[in-house]
């Protein structure tokens, strides 16, 4: 399919994925990937995608993913499971109604969490059986603390079983900094710690491994940290991404940019360096940490607002009634319009705004 071509609303897995990540990479334009908790911050992604016609990435952590199922639910991998499950079915659901193409991940599984990637599988393998299409677009692997080896060897193990559903892998090479729902390192100083610069010989590696067997995208480590820190820690590199590219291409061909790249740690970064990374090929830029302070901040501000209403059924002072600030409907409407306002940004710094391929 080619990339200009117009997709159905909806999520999108096989030639649509990949007809959508052909569009980013020859359009210079990425998508970012928002991670969810909830139907809140799944509604607001859809409604700041639609407002900016723009395609957009909703993805899971496994704490997300636990959440979405409830706290109250004790066995923490079937929670994992079942509620990754529950919020595809519920992003399948409103998805296209939106008139927007989503993208539809889960994100960072490291080696204790395979069996958490499996029983998704699973359940994409039956939803593909009953209705020719997965759950999922693609699930990450995280296996960036292990060794090289085992990292490859894994994600082709995985990347076996999506493949024939039309679903892609999302591997890690290299160290995020920082810490994403307990995954990650918490060295932050690039002066010492060289995992946080991925090398392209690597990536070759794994080019050459994963590519006979299935779609696969590659989060390619260049200083990027999860999370916000204060300057100075590690120094972003993006010209490791076009390194990765030019190296694969003159390997095994496939233009100037044969691999589709991820940007993880999205959130605080500079803009001139979020634009670099893009023009080497980046499709997918994580952003979390902003998402959740700008769905906080907005209803701090209206619990500040409003503070009897959230200590009082009645107004002392007034004598009338607060349901209407108390309300919860109320209160998490503002936070869904902050994670919107903040979208707003993302989809211009990026410039997937206007850029739908959803017709």
């Amino acid at each position: 399919m080619a990339a200009t071509a117009r997709l159905k609303p909806g999520v999108v897995s096989g030639p649509d994925y990949r007809a959508l990540i052909a569009a980013c990479q020859e359009g210079g334009y990425a998508l970012p990937a928002v991670n969810v908790v909830g139907t809140n911050s799944v509604n607001a992604v859809l409604e700041a995608a639609a407002k900016n016609r723009s395609d957009v990435i909703i993805q899971l952590s496994n704490g997300g993913a636990r959440f979405f199922a409830g706290e109250g639910m004790k066995d923490a991998l079937q929670a994992r499971i079942l509620g990754a499950v529950s919020a595809a079915r519920h992003v399948h659901l409103l998805a296209e109604h939106y008139g927007v193409a989503v993208v539809l991940h889960t994100d960072h599984a490291n080696k204790g969490l395979i069996p958490w990637v499996e029983g998704m599988i699973a359940h994409g393998e039956a939803e593909f059986a009953r209705t020719g299409r997965p759950l999922f677009s693609s699930h990450m692997l995280d296996l960036s603390e292990e060794p090289l080896e085992e990292n490859l060897e894994a994600c082709a193990r995985i990347l076996t079983r999506l493949a024939p559903l039309g679903m892609s892998l999302e591997i890690e090479l290299g160290v995020t900094g920082g810490e994403e729902d307990g995954i990650g390192s918490e060295d932050l100083d690039s002066a010492h710690n060289a995992h946080l610069y991925t090398q392209p010989e690597d990536v070759l590696r794994a080019y050459e491994l994963l590519a006979p067997i299935g779609h696969f995208s590659v989060a390619a480590s260049f200083g990027n940290v999860h999370g916000v820190y204060a300057p100075g820690n590690v120094k972003l590199k993006p010209e490791i991404l076009g390194a990765s590219q030019a190296l694969v291409a003159e390997r095994h061909g496939g233009g100037p940019k044969p691999l589709p790249l991820v940007f993880h740690g999205g959130s605080g970064s500079e803009k001139a360096k979020i634009a670099e990374a893009v023009g080497y090929g980046v499709f997918k830029m994580n952003i979390d940490t902003d998402l959740q302070f700008a769905f906080a901040e907005a209803i701090g501000g209206f619990v500040f607002a409003n503070p009897a209403a959230f200590r009082h059924q009645i107004d002392p002072d007034s004598g009338k009634p607060l349901k209407k600030l108390y309300d919860p409907r109320k209160w998490l409407r503002e936070g869904e319009k902050g994670i919107v306002h903040r979208l707003d940004e993302a989809f211009a710094d990026l410039g997937s705004a206007g850029r739908s391929l959803a017709g």
